[in-house]
């Protein structure tokens, strides 16, 4: 046999090649907040009308010190010295004291040279409330101690290590069944012939120490026909627990030498106080250890790897070695049993030496106590999203399935991050070689993620429509995430679109998209869920206690909700009046088609073909008339009168003149509603010769390239898709309007958006519809079906379903054909596939892009409840 053929039968191969991953399929964290929740901040107080990357302190030393001299001027024929020598010191002595005054007044140099872009806003963190960071009984803590799971899959004769939720894995289906965003889960996860369900607990009890105890379940099934074959028969699963602050953990008795105790580790925390972490299982097991001291804990997976290769090896053994480094901060345990196996491990706070009832609560927290209580919060959290998502007379078994996974995976999703963004350098600030980027000041961030094996971090317009969700499902949840997103705004009201903190996030990203751009925005969407939830106020849907909490996070938010809409209302206004146009795209490129809008959200959604400031963008404008409308209704329900509370008032008239849109937007010939700026229909990619520099010199490659056939002029650019919708999306078009027949005609028109499985997101007849972007870019919101718009239009209709005007019957029925066609594909891919999907073929209806997409896509769920703005 070769030495290939020898490895590819061997089951231990691939156990030291498999690379490093980012834990997601189970990471319990004792993040779970209180007051701890405040990350250190560099604060400074700065001027707010300073201009560019200017100082943040400019003032100037004080120029009337007095110079002290004396009256009697025979006191010098008192001392016999030097005349000069004593002028000499004198000057000298007041040189010092001048130093030392100047320094005393003139800030810290290195505060001078913060430019404005990483100065945090100068107001009361948002976070800062009380009834915010004493929601939860959790800690959140940068430095943390964390706990997860690891285990062994079985796939061709070989085993993997899984430890990161990814598509590579090709796991048959995993996520959460449910999930209520605080103190349950249960998640089932379908590995192969192997099926792995956990469970988990949160638990406050009168002896725990600050931040609560918690268990988990993990049950493991082998699929019975596969029983006797030797590698599926035993399961290997991964608990560790790990202390990012370093702290060092002990070996329970359990490990070193009594096996009946369940003491698995036991460490000490100024937040948690003393712990202990327990197993327990009524099953036979075996369990070996390894300890490890190292601040790299996202590189756990490859310190396991090589320690169970090593043993394989050397011993022909699949277990750890049973050593530890000294002081380890890094305990992981391989428990090992034949399946079927369950077994329950717990946490428990404040366990000191001399706590008293450790073994009481430690029973408390397994067997069947912890049956009993799983049970009964999952019968809560059943019942409870029937009452969020009163859908039980509309849906079918299937489709409830559905729903609860949606939200379910939404909330299991959320994640703590803490770290520093990167920023683009801006152009005023002093370039140096190599030096591309500034850091943020080092923050927190809570937020739900559009997806977890694709995109594990904080996206801001992806956030609004979470949001939209979970307020419904728990306020004081979206309150927290809205909070942390506000107090990441900078002095100029700027808040980064995209947030990579830390080194897990930043190993997820491709290097081009890592650098924030304080010129480039983002939809403000978390004005969608404010506007929602103001409504829900006016209309008294909320308890007394919840409305007086919400208004007093509405007053604190204010002045950073203020400053991000004028961030907005200045560095995004167009040269025209009342027109907006996204900043960041790029007018130089060769290889775009047309080149991308980032900053939209929409990406390569086609715009003027080449960009320029003479550009109106009409999703923007839309967007702005929300942003506006909110603000008004803020300051309504707050009851500030101030001129700056009227003046939205009179923004939001003037962006919902429908005459005004129409002489700026509205195309008579197609019937619909457009952006405008520079534009030529006659550009396209050709494969042509290049010229690359690279080291060495020059080397020519075949490219496709941008060419443009004609001169560009200044026009409204003609592709139908969710931007001419916009402003059927904001219901700015009256309802007795024959323009509102014209989008009812693009809306049911297959030959533009129309199709059995949603809208797609751009019309059959565009000339871009289905174009690649470049040569490596396919096209994204060129055709397929997106969940977020499809929403968003389908509120509409329902609004415009339910006015007086001669188009109501129609767009009742367009209503229900398109709010059929979206639920029935989406549970058709669930039950073909496991997942939600990031987005939906147009002429086939399946799902493509990331998978496990539960961020927007889990819309869907407000679709079933038909759940709708109605303000």
């Amino acid at each position: 046999m070769t030495s290939a053929q020898a490895q590819a039968h061997n089951p231990f191969s691939l156990l030291t090649q498999i690379s490093v991953r980012e834990p997601v399929s189970l990471k319990l964290e004792v993040k779970m907040t209180g007051t701890a929740r405040r990350g250190a901040r560099s604060r400074a107080s700065s001027s707010a009308d300073g201009d560019g990357d200017r100082a943040l302190h400019s003032t100037k030393p004080n120029q009337r010190i007095k110079k002290v001299r004396s009256k009697d001027h025979n006191s010098l024929q008192i001392f016999d010295v030097n005349l000069k020598a004593l002028l000499g010191l004198g000057v000298f002595t007041f040189l010092i004291a001048l130093f030392f005054i100047y320094h005393l007044i003139q800030p810290p140099h290195e505060d001078a040279q913060i430019p404005r872009v990483v100065t945090p806003f100068p107001a009361p963190k948002v976070m800062d409330l009380p009834m915010l960071y004493t929601l939860y009984y959790m800690i959140r803590n940068p430095q943390s101690l964390i706990a997860g799971l690891m285990w062994i899959g079985v796939k061709d004769g070989r085993y993997l290590m899984r430890h990161v939720c990814q598509d590579a894995d090709e796991l048959n289906t995993y996520g959460w069944t449910h999930h209520n965003g605080r103190d349950y889960g249960h998640q089932v996860l379908v590995d192969q012939e192997m099926t792995l369900a956990t469970s988990f607990l949160k638990y406050k009890g009168n002896n725990s120490g600050y931040g609560g105890d918690w268990a988990v379940r993990i049950d493991v099934q082998t699929e019975k026909s596969k029983l006797n074959e030797e590698m599926l028969r035993t399961a290997h699963l991964f608990f560790y627990v790990a202390d990012e602050s370093g702290n060092a953990l002990r070996l329970g008795r359990g490990v070193t030498n009594d096996h009946q105790d369940s003491v698995l580790a036991l460490g000490s925390r100024t937040d948690v106080g003393g712990w202990e972490l327990h197993l327990k299982s009524t099953d036979n097991f075996e369990v070996h250890y390894s300890g490890f001291k190292t601040p790299h804990i996202h590189n756990l997976s490859e310190l396991v790897q090589e320690n169970l290769g090593a043993q394989a090896r050397n011993f022909g053994r699949l277990q750890l070695p049973d050593t530890s480094d000294d002081s380890p901060n890094i305990l992981v345990f391989q428990i090992s049993a034949t399946t079927p196996f369950k077994g329950d491990i717990a946490f428990l706070s404040g366990a000191e030496l001399t706590s008293p009832r450790v073994e009481e609560r430690v029973s408390s927290l397994t067997g069947t106590p912890l049956t009993g209580q799983l049970n009964k919060k999952q019968n809560e959290f059943d019942e409870k999203f029937r009452r969020c998502f009163n859908q039980a007379d509309k849906l079918d078994l299937e489709s409830m399935t559905v729903g609860k996974a949606a939200i379910a995976n939404l909330l299991g999703g959320i994640g703590y991050f803490y770290g520093q963004s990167k920023i683009s350098l801006p152009k005023a600030y002093g370039h140096q070689p190599g030096n591309k980027f500034i850091s943020y000041w080092p923050a927190d961030l809570y937020t739900a993620v559009p997806s977890r094996p694709f995109f594990p971090r904080g996206f801001l317009w992806d956030e609004g429509f979470h949001q939209l969700l979970i307020w419904r499902w728990d306020i004081h949840i979206c309150l927290d995430i809205i909070g942390h997103w506000l107090d990441l705004m900078n002095i100029d009201g700027w808040i980064p679109r995209e947030q990579i903190l830390g080194a897990e996030a930043l190993s997820k990203v491709p290097e081009e998209f890592v650098l924030q751009h304080s010129t480039n925005g983002n939809p403000p969407t978390l004005f969608l869920v404010l506007h929602d939830v103001v409504c829900s106020m006016k209309r008294n849907e909320f308890a007394a206690n919840i409305s007086d909490e919400i208004s007093s996070f509405l007053e604190r938010s204010f002045v950073r909700l203020e400053a991000w809409f004028q961030w907005f209302n200045t560095t995004q206004s167009g040269k025209d009046p009342n027109s907006y146009f996204w900043h960041g795209r790029d007018n130089e490129t060769i290889r775009e088609l047309n080149p991308k809008t980032l900053s939209s959200g929409l990406d390569d959604y086609p715009r003027a073909s080449h960009p320029s400031g003479e550009e109106r963008h009409l999703d923007l404008r839309c967007w702005m008339l929300l942003a506006a409308d909110c603000m008004h209704s803020i300051s309504e329900l707050l009851l500030k009168e101030s001129e700056l509370g009227q003046e939205y008032g009179l923004t939001a008239k003037v962006l919902s003149d429908f005459d005004l849109l129409n002489q700026m937007h509205f195309d008579h010939a197609h019937g619909a509603y457009f952006d405008y700026g520079n534009h030529t229909e006659q550009v396209r990619l050709s494969w042509k010769i290049v010229e690359a520099v690279e080291a060495g010199g020059n080397y020519p490659s075949r490219e496709l390239v941008r060419e443009v056939v004609e001169n560009p002029i200044l026009r409204l650019v003609p592709h139908i898709g969710y931007v001419s919708l916009f402003p059927f999306m904001r219901r700015m078009i009256p309802p007795q309007s024959w323009i509102l027949e014209k989008q009812l005609d693009l809306i049911s028109n297959r030959s533009t958006l129309w199709t059995d499985f949603g809208l797609r997101s751009l019309a059959r007849t565009s000339s871009m519809y289905m174009k690649r972007n470049t040569e490596h870019d396919p096209p994204y919101w060129r055709g397929p079906i997106w969940m977020n718009m499809n929403y968003l239009i389908l509120s509409s209709l329902h609004h415009y379903a339910k006015e007086d005007g001669p188009y109501r019957e129609r767009a009742k029925i367009i209503y229900d054909d398109l709010r059929d066609n979206l639920i029935r594909n989406v549970v058709k891919n669930y039950r073909q596939t496991g997942y939600l999907w990031e987005q939906y073929d147009q002429k086939k209806g399946k799902g493509k892009g990331a998978r496990l997409f539960t961020g927007w896509t889990s819309l869907v769920l407000l679709i079933m409840a038909e759940a709708y703005n109605e303000c």
